[in-house]
């Protein structure tokens, strides 16, 4: 069955990703000897990477969708993470992380809009993206333990060639699902509405990392909570968006998803008020349920929308999604270090809060109108 084959390689590329990227950090500084600046100029380019290498792909996928580009995304990734615990050199580093390791960032964009080209426009293809995103979800809940454990007895090096592998499973399971069906041509779209669409995806997730960075902060020392009560946080938080996710591929179809969408920004702003008000566990908890339904929602429905808006650019729209999340996490690290630093926890938390509130705005005002798919004679070939 094309899904089943779909959401377990999906599961294994999140089980990889979230293996590799919840350590890598430590390990750029313990094993390679990076500084905080060089950490964090590497890390900006693994971003620059996936952000161009994804809108490249995305853009070949439109014109002759194939599964060849995210196997050989994975592929690339697993024999880059292969490679890596033999690497200290920083010029070197930066090559691969612009190169084979940033291309992973295009894998998520591509398993998404492979789905839709497969599984096609009817009521399989648009309830795929939810169901994805929670084997994604499932992927983050489990991939950093069993990093963890790895970790624990083999170090650094087995951490990293365990993921390697994970990678390569994924690619191999790429191979099971059919090639994508030909997808009509269309007329150009509008840009000014995906551009606000786009401004609103990026507020969110800026408003969602840049308040992950600053909540640990302000748990142990604002509110002198126990270090621990950070996981117990986070995983709440888990356990609802993988919920919340599932219960999104439920929805009956006459559920708006503009109104869905605005209900997850709303979400996110309502978590971040209530951690600001926050005095004790009670009240962080139930923030964090609010968390995970603004995370479930926008995540999931606005790859959704985004496919439906453009349908059938597939690559295009997905893409589009994903490196405007990858957009706000560039943005969210700078942003909270200086908030912090400068305005205060709660300060930082609020405006959190207002950046949600403003992503809201700006995708109600880009989705006042939806574009119409003009089907021309002909279709684009398969691959």
């Amino acid at each position: 069955m094309p899904f089943l084959a779909l959401f377990a390689a999906v599961l294994l590329l999140g089980i990889a990703d979230s293996m590799a990227h919840s350590y890598i950090v430590l390990f750029a500084a313990d094993v390679a000897g990076l500084t905080p600046v060089q950490i964090g100029v590497w890390s900006s380019v693994f971003a620059v990477g996936g952000i161009t290498i994804g809108w490249w792909l995305g853009r070949r996928f439109d014109r002759r969708p194939a599964r060849t580009y995210a196997i050989a995304v994975i592929l690339l990734g697993a024999a880059g993470y292969a490679l890596l615990p033999r690497v200290s050199s920083f010029p070197v580093l930066l090559l691969m992380a612009g190169t084979v390791l940033g291309a992973l960032g295009a894998a998520f964009p591509q398993m998404f809009a492979l789905a839709r080209a497969v599984l096609g426009e009817g009521a399989a293809g648009q309830r795929s993206a939810p169901l994805l995103r929670s084997a994604w979800s499932l992927a983050w809940a489990i991939g950093p333990l069993l990093g963890a454990a790895v970790l624990s007895r083999g170090g650094y090096s087995w951490l990293l060639w365990t993921a390697a592998g994970v990678f390569l499973l994924a690619g191999l399971t790429v191979f099971v699902v059919p090639p994508p069906r030909p997808v009509a041509a269309v007329a150009p779209s509008a840009g000014g509405a995906s551009i606000l669409l786009t401004v609103s995806v990026t507020l969110f997730f800026t408003a969602m990392f840049a308040g992950g960075l600053a909540l640990p902060l302000f748990v142990t020392r604002e509110l002198h909570q126990r270090a621990a009560t950070i996981g117990v946080l986070f995983s709440v938080c888990a356990v609802v968006e993988v919920a919340a996710t599932l219960g999104l591929a439920a929805l009956p179809d006459r559920i708006g998803q503009r109104g869905l969408m605005l209900g997850g920004f709303g979400s996110m702003a309502v978590y971040h008020v209530l951690t600001v008000v926050s005095a004790g566990l009670p009240m962080l908890l139930a923030g964090q349920v609010f968390r995970g339904i603004g995370i479930a929602i926008v995540a999931a429905a606005g790859i959704r929308y985004f496919q439906d808006l453009l349908a059938p650019e597939t690559g295009r729209a997905t893409t589009l999604f994903a490196n405007a999340t990858t957009a706000g996490l560039l943005v969210s690290g700078l942003l909270a270090g200086l908030a912090v630093e400068h305005l205060g926890y709660r300060a930082t938390l609020l405006l959190c809060a207002v950046a949600a509130g403003l992503g809201g705005v700006a995708f109600a005002a880009g989705s006042g109108g939806r574009r119409r798919v003009v089907a021309r004679p002909g279709v684009m070939r398969n691959g």
